[in-house]
């Protein structure tokens, strides 16, 4: 399993900033309030927008497993690109495993070693971005070789929308009537603007599930179909994600990993000012897991009203680095800056090989003949790479400033699922710590709605002069 060393977010080591380590104790307040909490998610599970529980165990499991091998056996071998349409919860994910589970160069490689088509995740509508990827996919293996997978549970969102349009007046154009086999969408089982196109169009679908939210949905076909079409072992995610899932639903907080991750977060949030939290991985595949986790903690934790309606403005911001990286850019921030974060560090125990063409560890070769650089001679920069972690855990500690790490033994499919598992129940808990409503976001739909109004959508029209009556031409502008 995962680790997680969370001494350094007590006061023994970080005096006044951490917590008192009686807060844990057996028997303790904390112990029963999360004993009840425990009981509490074990009773909805499954319910409402707690599907998501749910997808990594039986029916759910298997029936979504087959349908996405299904979809996949029928793509093999027709495609040399695929271009995920998606936002937010319907694009981080799939980023997130294909960086951490697939090397970094996975896209340069020759066709017979890759074991899939070339991914791109296209999650936003910068012109730029989303034309040269077009151009690309044209000109290598042309679009009747890529696949178009758009990830859209309703089919209204903007960006996706947009950018669906796009690749479907492409393809019309280049395969004519036949362009409906480079589509595979996944949405709505039964409803919605996307599900009508599908019907009527003729596209392979695949389930966005209900009750599963999209930042909760990358262990349904949402994050499943990209990473099984790119090789990614996705029975081990799911295995990891049950293990971890089975973990967490122990009653006793020191026995239960997502409890405590939740309990010491919402804890040194509220009671000692720790409201920013960074999460700084010290490893490049996985950097891209601490994007997703920003979406899945800022989203779900950060409301202006709590369940009674009182207005409390819950959440804490979550921020990303990358170790080594970062400490060469935030670190002096972190150490002598304002002491109200908390540190989550992520460490890989062993850097071994994983997935074609990619061996994790190399080795500082010797006979350099510089005194100042004798000690790297024969070391693995994997051991380097853990050095400046544990080096950097002891520099904050010098500071006085809350940190945890958590270790994966190795970077696998097994040991993502169990990551991804892990800070999904761990937001279920905060929530209820927090005693706000973990899987509404109300503050996002005005801007969807303006943005509406601004480029001329039907019934949206008053947003556009609410918009322009706020933002009016000042004479603050340089």
């Amino acid at each position: 399993m995962l680790t997680i060393d969370y001494a350094n977010c007590l006061s023994l080591r970080v005096g006044s900033h951490g917590l008192d380590p009686a807060l844990l104790s057996p028997g303790g307040t904390a112990s029963a309030s999360c004993a009840a909490l425990t009981k509490r998610l074990a009773s909805t599970r499954g319910t409402g927008w707690e599907k998501w529980r749910d997808l990594a165990r039986d029916p759910a499991r298997g029936a979504h497993v087959s349908a996405v091998r299904s979809v996949v056996e029928a793509c093999r071998g027709r495609f040399d690109n695929m271009v995920v349409m998606g936002i937010g919860g319907s694009a981080l994910g799939n980023i997130a495993l294909q960086a951490a589970l697939n090397p970094p160069t996975y896209n340069l490689m020759a066709g017979g070693v890759r074991p899939g088509p070339r991914l791109f995740v296209v999650d936003n509508v910068d012109p730029a971005s989303f034309g040269s990827v077009m151009q690309f996919c044209a000109s290598n293996g042309g679009l009747k070789r890529t696949l178009f997978n758009v990830v859209s549970k309703s089919g209204e969102t903007a960006e996706t929308a947009a950018q669906f349009m796009v690749a479907r007046e492409a393809l019309k154009r280049e395969l004519g009537s036949s362009y409906a086999g480079n589509i595979v969408a996944i949405t709505d089982p039964s409803k919605g603007t996307m599900r009508q196109i599908c019907e009527r169009e003729g596209y392979r679908t695949l389930p966005v599930p209900d009750g599963v939210g999209g930042r909760f949905s990358v262990l349904s076909p949402v994050g499943l179909f990209s990473a099984a079409m790119c090789g990614i072992d996705i029975e081990g995610l799911l295995d990891g994600a049950a293990e971890m899932d089975a973990a967490c639903s122990r009653e006793d907080l020191l026995q239960n990993p997502a409890a405590m991750l939740a309990f010491l977060l919402v804890e040194l949030g509220t009671t000692k000012g720790k409201t920013n939290h960074v999460m700084m991985p010290y490893s490049n595949g996985l950097y891209f897991m601490a994007d997703w986790y920003r979406q899945l903690w800022a989203e779900s934790l950060g409301k202006e009203k709590d369940l009674q309606g009182n207005t409390v403005y819950a959440g804490f911001t979550p921020i990303k680095a990358l170790g080594a990286t970062d400490q060469h850019s935030q670190v002096q921030l972190y150490r002598e800056g304002p002491n109200d974060k908390v540190f989550c560090l992520v460490g890989v125990g062993s850097f071994d090989h994983h997935g074609p063409a990619c061996h994790g560890e190399v080795q500082v070769p010797r006979g350099l003949g510089v005194e100042a650089t004798a000690y790297l001679e024969g070391a693995r920069m994997g051991d380097l790479l853990n050095a400046e972690r544990r080096a950097t855990e002891y520099a904050l500690v010098e500071s006085q400033r809350p940190n945890m790490t958590i270790t994966f033994p190795r970077v696998d499919a097994r040991y993502v699922g169990q990551f991804v598992m892990l800070w999904e129940v761990a937001t279920a808990y905060a929530g209820l710590m927090l005693g706000i409503d973990a899987y509404d976001q109300p503050a996002v739909e005005l801007g969807k709605q303006a943005t509406f109004g601004l480029m001329g959508r039907s019934g949206y029209e008053g947003f556009r002069s609410k918009v322009d009556g706020v933002l009016t031409a000042t004479p603050y502008t340089i």
